[in-house]
């Protein structure tokens, strides 16, 4: 047993010459170097977090390139197709329908009868008025002929006989008055005769002023008057005969027939039209040109900037997609919609056809106004990314986690944006960064989930 100790004690490291002996120097220097480079490292990392934290989060979007010949969509709006004028046919008077022409979807031209009402009773109204005409004329006629020769014969006769009766009652006056003075006859018979004879003077005056006028013809002011009279009953034929012809309900202009709204033995009357079953209608039929067709559109207020009068478009139909139709504003409402915050604008469709319909669907790309076969080469841009400085238009680029300013160009509006010069394509830019931002500043990209 004492030999195996002695044998452990034989395989001891003898280290009694290490002891008091000093370390090397470079050893410390390499551990002090390695703690200081660990200590500047924590306070960059630290400066960095606390900038970092500062540094605002953005959104950016990149820019596309773009070299077209073709002009660019710079708006698109939906709306519904109209008719550009659309009648409801009425009545001018108030009847009875007789006879209805036509059903909805007929093509009707201008002039043509598509209602006819009941029209005795304006018939015999016009039959009255033409026979006053005619009386009247006739009056007319007569007092410009003046009076006949016959009627002038009678008049000098009835003068001749009164003047000869005066003569004979003169002669009778004179024979009875010396009667009387004699005490022959009675006062009462030269009373008598002294009546018949200043009767007879009256009745000779009153011939003779007939007789006169007789050999003159009516006067002026009687000429007047009748042929006054004469205007009158053309005035009241005239208007009987256009109540008669308004029993005939026409088409007021060519187009297409809309509605129906009259049936055969319905009551239509001209002033006050009720909705009640069986009651008056107002109207016979409603129609339109439907090679006249307009696209009604509700254009946002951010948006109405984007658009001037005669601006052009390409309409198509939810219907029809593959259709497509030219079009060109043609009317701008003078005012805007409050509750909707919208502006109505109307596109007129120059190359209409059989397909459109009124009340469709339809949609409305308006273009540029670039000159075709101009090539316009640049990058799109979104609206949120372009700001305006010193009259300068910039835009951010986020370039190492900086905001970097380009000065740009608009070449042209976009339906998502502009259409730039003084970028290449592909650049990251700040769609919705600070008010204050300035170039250089540190910037944040917010990460896309």
């Amino acid at each position: 047993m004492s030999t195996k100790l002695d044998e452990l004690k034989s395989l001891r490291i003898d280290d009694s010459h290490r002891t008091g002996a000093s370390e090397p120097k470079w050893s410390r220097r390499w551990i002090l170097t390695g703690i200081s480079i660990l200590v500047l490292l924590g306070i960059v990392a630290t400066v960095y977090r606390l900038t970092a934290s500062s540094a605002p989060e953005v959104e950016v979007t990149r820019a596309v390139a773009e070299s077209s010949a073709v002009p660019g969509v710079i708006l698109n709006a939906s709306g519904y197709i109209v008719a550009h004028h659309k009648i409801n046919v009425n009545s001018k008077v108030t009847g009875r329908v007789a006879w209805v022409g036509v059903e909805k979807g007929d093509k009707v031209k201008e002039g043509q009868v598509v209602v006819r009402l009941e029209d005795q009773e304006f018939r015999a109204q016009a039959e009255q008025a033409r026979g006053n005409l005619e009386y009247a004329k006739a009056r007319l006629a007569e007092m410009e002929a003046g009076s006949r020769p016959e009627e002038i014969a009678r008049a000098q006769h009835d003068y001749d006989q009164a003047k000869a009766m005066l003569i004979d009652d003169k002669a009778n006056l004179d024979r009875i008055r010396p009667l009387v003075a004699e005490g022959v006859l009675s006062r009462q018979a030269l009373d008598d005769a002294i009546a018949r004879y200043e009767a007879s003077v009256q009745r000779v005056n009153s011939l003779q002023r007939t007789y006169d006028l007789a050999k003159l013809g009516p006067r002026v002011e009687q000429i007047n008057q009748a042929r006054a009279q004469v205007i009158q009953a053309q005035g009241q034929l005239a208007y009987a005969q256009s109540q008669l012809d308004a029993t005939q309900i026409r088409a007021p202009v060519s187009g297409t027939i809309l509605e129906r709204t009259a049936e055969k033995g319905e009551l239509i009357t001209a002033q006050f039209a009720s909705t009640a079953e069986g009651g008056p209608q107002g109207s016979v039929v409603a129609l339109a040109d439907l090679n006249d067709l307009q696209v009604e559109l509700d254009i946002a207020q951010q948006d109405f900037a984007k658009l001037s009068p005669k601006q052009k478009g390409t309409v198509t139909t939810d219907a029809f997609p593959d259709r497509k139709y030219n079009g060109v504003i043609a009317e701008i409402s003078p005012e805007a919609n409050r509750q909707k915050a919208t502006v109505q604008v109307k596109v007129q469709i120059l190359n209409p056809d059989g397909y459109l319909r009124p009340d469709m669907n339809a949609n409305v790309q308006f273009l540029s106004e670039e000159k075709p076969g101009e090539v316009m080469s640049g990058s799109v841009v979104p609206s949120s990314a372009l700001r305006d400085r010193s009259g300068r238009k910039i835009v951010f680029v986020a370039y190492n986690g900086r905001a970097v300013v380009r000065e740009v160009k608009i070449l042209g509006q976009r339906s998502d944006g502009y259409l730039v010069e003084g970028l290449t394509g592909g650049e990251l830019l700040l769609s919705n960064a600070p008010p204050d931002l300035n170039d250089g500043d540190r910037v944040r990209i917010k990460s896309s989930k």
